[in-house]
């Protein structure tokens, strides 16, 4: 080969090591954005005909705050999977396919046709379980298992034991210095299920002025009703003592800790998905109240450790 001429293979394989450092870029990044809580579109490009800029394989990435890691090619075909990226994010929805001819559609000079799907990645929601007890075991496990980043709290060296939460992170230390000193957002779900009712007392007091999504306490109505009337004398008002949700779980007649761990990952899986159960009770409103008091306490309260 003549000297002076470039060689090709060698342009094909810079353009290869260009393409490959792009879509490390993608993974890194998309496992970064996760870890911090952030919400975004993943584009990936799925079939490629003709002459395009971007072959199937190839990836990007779109945040809820216009921020972009990765390309499908730019021009006129990477403009419009963006659009449509943002519209999926204001929709709801958490998918949709993109068909576009190049040049019929775009005038792009390619020739070719590209489909980019779209999937909207949502960060997994932060669970604290204060207490490692019975309950809180088939809890943890379940709640891995369905999308939650789990932490187990618990100052018991005997119960706080990594065998028992194998899937969990898990913090030996008190709870109530945790959860003083909690960095929370609004995303974030906590439950407390300690052995002792007076610890469990001090936590909801913390939780209760964090920013939580959702604060969920082990307890019978008789327990519930108490704690209400102590956060009241601590000057808690009626809004904040109604984040309090309390006995946990959805009515499925649960008996033992794992129909019981089941019934609270029911309850916090529907408020996950924009649901709203139905409370047991809250503050001065007289309608639950009465309805509370015909129905038997649940077992969930003797089957904390």
């Amino acid at each position: 080969m003549d000297a002076d001429r470039p060689d090709p293979t060698r342009h094909d394989e810079s353009l290869a090591a260009f393409a490959g450092a792009r879509e490390a870029d993608v993974w890194s990044a998309l496992a970064a954005w996760r870890s911090a809580g952030r919400r975004f579109v993943l584009l990936t490009v799925v079939e490629s005909r003709g002459f395009t800029p971007q072959k199937a394989g190839a990836h990007m990435l779109l945040a809820a705050d216009g921020e972009t890691v990765g390309t499908i090619g730019g021009g006129a075909i990477e403009h419009e999977a963006l659009r449509e990226a943002r519209a999926l994010l204001e929709s709801g929805d958490v998918a949709r396919t993109v068909k576009k001819h190049l040049t019929q559609e775009l005038g792009m000079c390619c020739g070719g046709e590209m489909v980019v799907y779209l999937e909207v990645l949502e960060a997994m929601p932060r669970l604290f379980v204060y207490g490692a007890g019975y309950l809180a075991r088939p809890i943890a496990a379940l709640a891995v298992g369905v999308g939650f980043q789990v932490t187990v709290i618990d100052a018991r060296p005997e119960w706080a034991q990594p065998e028992r939460f194998p899937t969990a992170a898990l913090r030996c230390q008190d709870p109530e210095d945790h959860a003083r000193s909690l960095a929370s957002t609004d995303q974030d779900f906590v439950v407390v299920t300690t052995h002792d009712h007076a610890l469990d007392q001090r936590l909801v007091q913390h939780l209760l002025v964090k920013p939580f999504r959702f604060v969920g306490m082990v307890g019978s109505l008789a327990k519930q009703r108490k704690f209400a009337l102590r956060l009241q004398a601590r000057g808690f008002t009626d809004e904040q003592i109604a984040r309090m949700r309390t006995p946990l779980g959805l009515a499925i007649g649960a008996q033992t800790p794992e129909e019981i761990a089941v019934s609270v990952l029911a309850e916090l899986i529907a408020v996950r998905r924009g649901g709203t159960p139905e409370r047991g009770w809250v503050p001065r409103n007289r309608k639950h109240e009465d309805k509370a008091a015909e129905s038997p306490a649940p077992a969930i309260e003797r089957t904390t450790s």
